[in-house]
């Protein structure tokens, strides 16, 4: 049986009013309050004593010595998976996006772009990872003799990216020759992400040309490596906004708190990983303890996955477990579906 299925109509009903109460408030939710903001049509009495239940069944906790209740983890996954619903962005975040967002952007610039965004119009952290670039798909190689001694191998890539590389001649060769070497490759790389390129790389041209000059270039290729096939990633692939969009928020009032949030966004291969573990799962909403990173704990990260061909990157915003789930849910999705179609 899941969470939500093992609380009765009246349970649901409260926790969702209290969760509700607590995001508009940022304070513990009282009976009374819940009452006032919540149209229940049950007494404040009988939402105390409903609090208590979801307290026992650790939906709730008090803290301190405050009569309120604060939602427990447990409480929003609840509230996710079973009780909000995601709100498309309204027309005006729509337009903001659409007139920020250019297809004349590079894909890393407009992944930084539409975290910039994404980050201004919920006002939690915004944060992003491109796409690998070693799972991207070898789709042509095109080979042309520069000069008696170079030859320029150009990388096709299903993201759109051309990699041009120069490679060294030991004499001149004629277009013949090219063309059977270039024939090999496409033959045997072509569909292949440069990832599985570089792992078979010299398996799969071994013994590849029946002439002796074709087979002397395919030689000079294999001796390059599979650094012919490695394009470096950024020295930084993870988007990270500035943490001032959350100085505001009552989760990050002490210094404390405020030094938590700060050694968080210092520590970019942690978030590297949280978002790089996110790119074959779509939208993805991950509450507080249910991150494996214990930095990541007070915290909810929510993410969409965008295609670059045959590679994935990631979009999505940080903040405080406490959030318009509602709001940022659809903002997040909407963002993710746009800049894949502004790549595509």
């Amino acid at each position: 049986m899941s969470d939500v299925e093992s609380l009765s109509d009246r349970e649901r009903r409260v926790l969702e009013a209290v969760i509700e109460t607590y995001i508009a408030t940022a304070e513990p939710a009282g009976s009374h309050t819940v009452a006032r903001r919540s149209a229940l049509g049950i007494s404040p009495a009988s939402i105390r004593s409903t609090m208590s239940e979801l307290e026992v069944k650790g939906y709730l906790y008090h803290p301190h010595t405050s009569a309120g209740r604060i939602p427990t983890d447990r409480a929003y996954r609840v509230y996710v998976d079973a009780m909000v619903q995601s709100v498309p962005p309204d027309s005006q975040a729509r337009e903001h996006l659409e007139i920020e967002l250019s297809a004349n952007l590079s894909s890393e610039d407009l992944l930084a772009r539409a975290a910039q965004v994404l980050g201004i119009l919920t006002q939690e952290l915004d944060v992003g990872v491109a796409p690998a670039l070693d799972a991207i798909i070898l789709e042509r190689v095109d080979l042309a003799v520069v000069s008696s001694d170079r030859l320029l191998l150009a990388l096709n890539l299903r993201s759109g990216t051309v990699r041009s590389i120069y490679v060294r001649l030991r004499g001149a060769l004629d277009r013949d020759q090219v063309d059977e070497v270039q024939r090999v490759l496409n033959e045997r790389l072509g569909g292949l992400s440069l990832r599985e390129i570089r792992a078979t790389f010299a398996d799969r041209l071994r013994d590849a040309t029946s002439t002796p000059d074709a087979g002397e270039l395919l030689d000079i290729i294999l001796a390059e490596g599979d650094g012919l096939f490695e394009i470096p990633e950024p020295r930084d692939a993870v988007v990270l906004g500035s943490a001032s969009v959350l100085i505001e928020q009552p989760e990050f009032a002490t210094s404390e708190q405020m030094r938590t949030l700060l050694n968080l966004t210092d520590r970019h291969g942690l978030l590297r990983e949280a978002l790089a573990a996110r790119k074959r799962e779509g939208l993805t909403v991950t509450i507080g303890g249910e991150h494996q990173e214990p930095g990541l704990a007070g915290f909810t990260l929510v993410t969409s996955t965008y295609r670059r061909g045959s590679a994935t990157g990631v979009i999505g915003v940080l903040g405080p477990t406490r959030m318009p789930y509602d709001k940022i849910v659809g903002l997040v999705e909407h963002t993710g579906r746009l800049i894949e179609g502004l790549i595509q």
